[in-house]
């Protein structure tokens, strides 16, 4: 018994020194800092240093997505509710489009404006987004048209956090309980 004790003290004795542990995904080892060149929203060219300042969190989504991605965004405006005033006043997250052809800037802002004030859209063209989506590891895909036109776009539902100097924190899957993504993110904010 003895045996199996010591060992388990070292690890998590260790682990409590390596900095902080998060209750989503740490990604602050694999993943690169926030870094991009899009349009927002408002049809103006966006760079990720126009975001240094607060804790950003990126979605890779789109606009006619029937299912996740209003669920998912409906679910941060719910946790951003949760946060003081200030905190929200630290807070903003960015919805990456992964369907550009359909995601004007124009169609973007009526989207994330429905979300609340934290929400913006982004968009760029082909080469940008695959560009991103590749850096960050997110993989989409295209369903055929149906005889409308309409199509699905396969893709993740993760959400990125990075801190207000663009660096990588942690991971949201649906999975992970919005007590555990709150608690996250306060401390991510706490860190400015």
């Amino acid at each position: 018994m003895q045996k199996v004790v010591w060992p388990l003290l070292a690890v998590a004795l260790l682990a409590g020194c390596s900095g902080e542990e998060f209750r989503t995904t740490d990604i602050e080892e694999i993943m690169p800092p926030l870094a991009f060149s899009l349009t927002n929203d408002d049809g103006e060219p966006a760079q990720a240093e126009d975001y240094r300042g607060k804790t950003t969190l990126v979605y890779f989504g789109y606009t006619q997505c029937p299912d996740v991605c209003p669920l998912t965004l409906a679910r941060f405006a719910s946790i951003f509710n949760e946060l003081s005033e200030a905190e929200r006043d630290d807070v903003q997250m960015l919805l990456i489009s992964v369907d550009p052809n359909r995601d004007t800037p124009e169609v973007l802002k009526r989207y994330t404006d429905a979300f609340g004030p934290e929400f913006t859209g982004l968009t760029g063209d082909r080469e940008e987004i695959d560009a991103l989506t590749n850096r960050y590891r997110i993989a989409y895909s295209f369903e055929e048209p149906n005889e409308r036109g309409d199509y699905i776009v396969n893709h993740s539902s993760a959400v990125f956090a990075f801190n207000e100097e663009g660096e990588p924190r942690f991971l949201v899957r649906d999975p992970h309980s919005d007590q555990d993504v709150l608690a996250d993110l306060r401390s991510v904010i706490d860190e400015s």
